[in-house]
Formats: structure tokens, sequence, C-alpha cells
């Protein structure tokens, strides 16, 4: 045998809040539109993209950290209003 898996590669990405390494699916991707953090449920805005999970914990602790700035290499506070109801809709 080579080694090799017959299994499709799926990719991983790292949460900003958590830094936990998850499968992409499993992830909200964010982009930044004119100062907020957006939202990304299709996956195709343009621009950097950070990952997160889904869940108000891993939302709070990226705030807490300033992850967002850092991830999208911009500088001051972003807005992070419309994540927050797009996690909080969809936390169980």
């Amino acid at each position: 045998m080579s080694g090799r898996s017959h299994a499709p590669a799926c990719p991983e990405r790292t949460c900003v809040g958590c830094r936990q390494r998850h499968p992409r699916d499993g992830l909200l991707r964010v982009v930044v539109i004119e100062g907020r953090c957006v939202p990304d449920l299709r996956g195709t805005l343009p621009g950097r993209g950070a990952y997160l999970h889904p869940t108000p914990t891993c939302l709070e602790q990226a705030v807490r950290r300033r992850a967002f700035p850092r991830a999208f290499r911009v500088q001051g506070p972003l807005d992070v209003g419309r994540l927050r109801t797009a996690v909080g809709q969809a936390a169980p």
C-alpha cells in the first residue's frame, strides 16, 4: 500500500475564538465589509476571511482577545453587531 487514503481531503481551519482546529464546514466564515464583521454564510464574499465556531462562547473569546482586527490585519476596533445576531440565531 502507498499509505494514501481514498477519502477526500477536508480542509481544516482554526477558530479565532478558541484557537482549536476544526473542519471548515463546521465553522462560520467571517469577512470585513466597511469596518463591520459580517458572517459569510455561503462562503463566497470577497476578501480575507476568518473562521469562528458559531457559538457565543467563541465569539466572546475572539472579541475579548481582539482576534478579529489581528486576523483581518486592520487597525482599530471592528463592529461585531451583525455577527452577534447571526451567532445568536445559530446557537441551539
